[in-house]
């Protein structure tokens, strides 16, 4: 798996946060048949374009990761992506994550062999939690994303959501992310569904109380509205990478802008 994560020397600010790693900055492509399709609380989806188009501009621009989800995937019970995932890693070369209708170890293995590095279960895990373990056994925990949407409850938990949102399991968010990386998932792709789409800033309660309870990577999801949401993420939250979808789709902050803010607080970033 490609990473490019050369260290660099963080600036020094009075009272920034210097982080020990390198904090990843992820751009996240939710895809509906062939478009990029981006909405509000994971509802109201707008077509946006070819997905393609998009990973490759992030790419040039210096993001450092891709997240590709399919979100009808759990409709109609198979992952559409595999043709865009192949297309995109012959042009791209950075780590390239694929969630949605990953039901079995085959689903995984196609994609793969398509060119995704990581995998992100939800719904299937959520079912049948098994899967976790025979996934960690054939690919290694490194291979295996849990995806978690989360819905605050008005006793102040959280409850794992599955198809967008739309669907409960039951589960208690902190129990569940615990149980999944006991049975061996190596990172979680943590969407706030209340604040996904909204640029209100990120769930940082809901980010620490993750960071807390798991010794595995975090990558904070939803609510990314300009540069300093990112960085409360980090330093706030505890998130080891936060994923950006609204403001880089539609322009108002560029790849190297966020980059730019994150080293002004004292963030490692890989450099360019």
């Amino acid at each position: 798996m490609l990473s490019g994560t050369t260290e660099i020397e963080p600036v020094s600010l009075s009272g920034a946060m210097e982080t020990s790693t390198n904090v990843r900055l992820i751009a996240r492509l939710d895809v509906k048949g062939q478009n990029l399709i981006k909405g509000v609380h994971l509802e109201g989806l707008r077509k946006l374009g070819d997905p393609q188009t998009f990973a490759k501009r992030y790419y040039e621009a210096g993001i450092d990761e891709l997240i590709y989800m399919d979100v009808v995937a759990s409709l109609y019970g198979r992952n559409n992506l595999t043709d865009v995932v192949r297309h995109t890693a012959e042009n791209v070369f950075i780590p390239i994550t694929v969630g949605g209708g990953i039901r079995s170890v085959e689903d995984a293995r196609t994609m793969l062999r398509s060119g995704a590095d990581k995998i992100a279960i939800n719904t299937a895990a959520t079912g049948n939690p098994d899967l976790i373990d025979a996934l960690a056994a054939s690919f290694g925990a490194q291979c295996v994303v849990l995806s978690v949407e989360a819905i605050r409850q008005s006793d102040g938990h959280w409850e794992a959501h599955t198809d967008n949102g739309r669907e409960k399991t039951g589960r208690d968010v902190v129990e569940w992310v615990q149980e999944a990386v006991s049975r061996g998932v190596g990172e979680i792709l943590l969407t706030s569904v209340d604040r996904e789409g909204t640029q209100s800033g990120c769930d940082i309660d809901l980010a620490r109380a993750i960071t807390d309870a798991v010794d595995v990577p975090v990558i904070l999801s939803g609510g990314v509205g300009n540069p300093d949401h990112l960085v409360k993420a980090v330093r706030d939250g505890g998130a080891d990478a936060v994923a950006v979808a609204h403001v880089l789709h539609y322009d108002k902050f560029t790849v190297p802008a966020l980059r730019q803010a994150a080293n002004a607080n004292g963030l490692r970033v890989r450099p360019t």
